[in-house]
């Protein structure tokens, strides 16, 4: 094993040991189908959502399978909530279950790999991920929005509490980078993972449901930083 290949693996069993110090700070993991606004939420945070079957090399428990976060400019409104509601969509009323991938590039990225596993309308796949769509193509879109909700929704998510932007930017660029497979990530991909099917090809190859820093280097002072937000919970 090369001097790189040890680094990273280091760095990324202490950022696996944080996320289990996190788990049990929150009383573990939550499934986003089960929340509310009111199940306690920080204003600002970092999100990382766990996939069942998604097991780390080794048996050391589930993968992180998407990092992210909001409010990541400093004339943003958003909350921590309003953004893992856009993923969630609506569990109430005549919409429920019908989330918006168009508000949301995780859902775009479930719903394209979804399209290609399943049995699904030509004029459905058409339309996915384009921006001006009519409301007769919309309403068709509904039962694949609800699958979407559906897988999103059962994922473990864990949530860090990370008031500082900046702070916030350099944790979620850097767990993304440090954990793609594209640049080396060490827990490799469980087959049949429904990302090997996205077809966004850096969510294919990176082991995440995110396309953007999968190709970066990271720098591990980023462990730091959320080190201390951890300790901060």
């Amino acid at each position: 094993m090369s001097n790189l290949q040890a680094d990273r693996r280091r760095d990324t069993d202490r950022f696996y040991a944080l996320l289990d110090e996190l788990a049990e700070r929150v009383g573990g993991p939550r499934r986003l189908k089960d929340c509310t606004e009111a199940s306690g939420w920080p204003q600002y945070g970092v999100e990382f959502f766990l996939e069942d079957g998604q097991v780390r090399a080794g048996g050391g428990g589930l993968r992180v399978v998407r990092v992210g976060s909001h409010a990541l400019r400093t004339t943003s409104k958003a909350t921590f909530w309003t953004r893992l509601a856009q993923h969630r969509g609506p569990v109430s009323g005549a919409n429920a279950g019908v989330g918006n991938h168009r508000g949301s590039v995780f859902r775009q990225h479930v719903g394209s790999a979804l399209l290609e596993t399943g049995d699904w309308p030509a004029e459905v796949a058409q339309t996915w991920g384009q921006k001006d769509v009519s409301p007769v193509q919309r309403a068709a879109e509904r039962p694949l929005e609800r699958a979407v909700s559906d897988h999103i929704g059962a994922m473990p998510l864990l949530w860090l509490d990370v008031p500082d932007l900046e702070q916030r930017k350099s944790i979620r660029a850097n767990a993304i980078a440090l954990l793609s497979q594209r640049t080396g990530g060490i827990h490799p991909t469980t087959p049949g993972w429904l990302g090997l099917h996205a077809k966004n090809d850096n969510v294919r190859t990176s082991g995440l449901w995110n396309s953007d820093f999968v190709d970066d280097p990271y720098d591990p002072s980023f462990l730091d930083a959320m080190e201390a937000c951890v300790k901060a919970m």
